[in-house]
């Protein structure tokens, strides 16, 4: 069971994140970018952030993902790419932000990118906004529900004549999935979480 006390959290997922070698990907052909994976703590309990796309975007258009976006030649770093994002799309000042590492990079398919996520921890509970032009809203998701199996399950899809597993988490009338869900499994499996269900009709 996951204690879902903040600075259990935060001890929980420094020992996660400290204690095992992330897999990083050489981004060669594919465009290398960074997310946030950003705890705020609000209504006594962790909730994570998440970003619906607005439908302008070039890519994963009104689906909800992580802020963040490509890496830009001045970023020093795939942290600075993700604190930058952020600032952008939805207002979070990266001063009241605690970094805690990484987790293992995760190529996409057709849309070709490697994203860095980037696990942090807001101080407070900070004012958030969508800038608009490329988020629409925001959706902070409590983590209790979704350590709640009730809340995922993974499709097995056909591409380019094999089956790929796909991850949908619910909350309500709202679903994240694709590499968002990818990148959210691997922070939950750090925390061991269980095995979502399979649909495969």
């Amino acid at each position: 069971m996951v204690e879902l006390d903040l600075e259990s959290l935060r001890a929980r997922l420094l020992a996660a994140l400290e204690g095992r070698r992330r897999r990083a990907v050489e981004p060669g052909t594919c465009v290398p970018a960074a997310v946030l994976v950003l705890f705020v703590y609000r209504d006594g309990e962790p909730r994570l952030v998440f970003t619906k796309k607005t439908g302008d975007v070039p890519h994963h258009q009104g689906q909800f993902s992580f802020p963040g976006g490509v890496v830009e030649r001045a970023d020093a770093s795939r942290v600075e790419t993700a604190l930058r994002e952020a600032g952008e799309e939805i207002g979070l000042d990266a001063g009241n932000v605690d970094v805690l590492g990484m987790l293992d990079d995760v190529p996409t398919g057709t849309s070709r990118f490697v994203i860095t996520p980037v696990v942090a921890l807001a101080r407070g509970a900070p004012a958030l906004r969508a800038d608009g032009r490329e988020i629409e809203r925001i959706l902070e998701v409590p983590l209790r529900r979704l350590l709640d199996p009730a809340s995922f399950r993974q499709e097995l899809w056909e591409r380019d004549g094999a089956l790929h597993p796909v991850l949908f988490y619910t909350y309500g009338d709202d679903v994240v999935w694709g590499v968002t869900a990818r990148i959210l499994r691997g922070l939950l499996d750090l925390l061991g979480t269980p095995e979502p269900r399979t649909v495969t009709e």
